[in-house]
Parts: structure tokens; C-alpha cells; sequence
């Protein structure tokens, strides 16, 4: 399972001009699922993202998690993440899980970051979103749960 975490100011997904998500100051996580991936690992998953420290503390380094600064996380379904680009010059998505059971993967995901942290909101599965944000630094990162 894959997160693309980006640090933000502000973000926002919207749905046929309908926002279905938005937080303020905390992390845009958007997620591919691959074939193969089960709840325990989108639980490691969900722990580092809710745990990587990438906002600054007093000092100016990144030392705070999302949990220390009790800030927003949105978290984005994007089978795109889960790819496969390591020759031509078109995606393949033999990689990705199959909808069906990405799908509930994902609400599983949504449902355990509910359970976890106070301010969660969601883009839709399946839908085709306009995603917004301000990505705060610009601060990116590429989480991956290893396949066993």
C-alpha cells in the first residue's frame, strides 16, 4: 500500500462541484492499493502517516507528527499510485488492486484513521475528484508498506 503524504496549509477535494472533503493545516495523504495488500498493511500504513514527523517544532526542525500538532488529515484514493511505469511510455494497472476490493480496503483505511485521530475527512472512491491544496514547505514523501 503506497501514501503520497504532502504537509498542507489547506486542501480540499470536490466531487461534480460538490467539496465531499477539505482540512486545514495537517497532511493530504492520496492512496494506491496493490494487488496483494490487506488491512494490516494499510494499518502500518495509516500508523506511519499519522506518526512521520514532518512539521517543525519551536526550533524550526521536523520533529512534529500529525498527532502532536493535532492537525487535519485527508486521505485521497488515487489507483494511479499503484502503477506500473518502469518501462514505455503508458502506465500498466496490472498492479493495482482490483476496484472491488480496493474499495473496501480504502473505507477499512478511512474507518481505522476515524478511530485513531479526531479530525479526518475523505475524498470518494471511484469518483473523479478535483483535489486543492497548498502544500506547506513544499513537504513531500513517498510511504510504501513492503509486500511480505
Amino acid at each position: 500500500m503506497i501514501a503520497l503524504i504532502q504537509r498542507v496549509s489547506e486542501a480540499a477535494v470536490t466531487v461534480q462541484e460538490r467539496t465531499v472533503g477539505n482540512i486545514g493545516r495537517g497532511v493530504l495523504a492520496l492512496i494506491g492499493i496493490e494487488r496483494g495488500d490487506d488491512l494490516p498493511r494499510g494499518e502500518r500504513l495509516l500508523e506511519r502517516v499519522l506518526g512521520y514527523r514532518i512539521f517543525e517544532d519551536a526550533g524550526g526542525r521536523m520533529n512534529l507528527s500529525l498527532g502532536d500538532i493535532g492537525g487535519g488529515l485527508l486521505l485521497v484514493p488515487q489507483f494511479t499510485l499503484a502503477a506500473d511505469t518502469h518501462k514505455g511510455t503508458r502506465p500498466g494497472f496490472s498492479t493495482a488492486e482490483a476496484p472491488e476490493i480496493a474499495r473496501a480496503l480504502f473505507a477499512q483505511l478511512l474507518a481505522a484513521a476515524r478511530a485513531r485521530h479526531s479530525v479526518v475527512s475523505a475524498g470518494e472512491f471511484g469518483a473523479h475528484m478535483q483535489v486543492a491544496l497548498v502544500n506547506d514547505g513544499p513537504v513531500t514523501f513517498w510511504l510504501q508498506t513492503a509486500q511480505e
